[in-house]
């Protein structure tokens, strides 16, 4: 059980505000709470540093309304991913201040933005095609506490957009490269820079990229050495991931 939680049931108790039954039963939900349809983690953050993140696909817009709702019991920081409008509109009427960020498919609320990174995250996109997975990453890094900045539409297609920025490239502390089609921009910003790199496939292309396939297996073969690779469109996991470099 994190110090805060503690703390805050003392306060409750010394006030007044709840009784010795009403503490057993706040303890009784740690480490979860079983909603019958979820099971929500309140000990993420304590493990991992973040608290739990709600995956909104496959879920109905009533699910994730209540997942929130417990959730915003315990913090302000909230992070909701894959979230189309339905869901949005579910959360607002338990959260008014939360925010969509419609690319992204995020819903995010933030108590406070403090930046707890050592350095910046830079997101790089191939095409603009690939800008909703690049945005999942970048709502998601920032609302794990770093600095981002953008850097799109840089392709293989048309490598001197790329060159013309390799200043922005050799500030980040870590990249990430989201790109679709057949997936080469990881592997040459992987051999322009000496810091870690987290290659995100994207399932853009014609035919013969198999919803992204090509890109995966393309990235996987990378002969650029530090150049790590996560799931087919998966921004939210690689700004995970870099945040967790970026905080080392």
């Amino acid at each position: 059980m994190q110090e805060k939680e503690l703390r805050k049931l003392l306060e409750q108790l010394q006030k007044g505000n709840i009784d010795i039954n009403g503490a057993v039963n706040e303890l009784k939900l740690l480490p979860f709470k079983d909603l019958g349809f979820a099971k929500v983690d309140f000990h993420r953050e304590l493990r991992q540093g973040h608290p739990e993140v709600v995956f909104c696909q496959g879920k109905t817009p009533e699910q994730v309304k209540e997942i929130v709702k417990v959730l915003a019991d315990r913090s302000k920081n909230i992070l909701a991913t894959r979230a189309d409008e339905a869901a949005y509109e579910a959360v607002l009427e338990v959260l008014p201040e939360a925010q969509y960020f419609k690319a992204a498919r995020i819903v995010k609320v933030n108590e406070e933005k403090v930046i707890t990174g050592k350095g910046t995250i830079l997101v790089v996109s191939a095409g603009t095609a690939d800008i909703p997975v690049a945005e999942e990453a970048v709502i998601t890094a920032e609302a794990f506490g770093n600095k981002v900045e953008r850097l799109y539409d840089v392709g293989v297609a048309g490598l001197h957009r790329l060159l013309t920025n390799i200043d922005k490239l050799n500030e980040a502390r870590v990249i990430i490269v989201v790109a679709g089609m057949e997936g080469a921009l990881a592997s040459v910003v992987g051999g322009l820079v000496n810091v870690p790199v987290v290659a995100v496939p994207t399932s853009v292309g014609y035919g013969a990229s198999f919803n992204g396939l090509s890109a995966l297996l393309t990235m996987l073969n990378s002969c650029a050495a530090g150049v790590g690779v996560v799931n087919i469109d998966n921004g939210f996991g690689a700004a995970r991931l870099a945040s967790v470099i970026n905080s080392l």
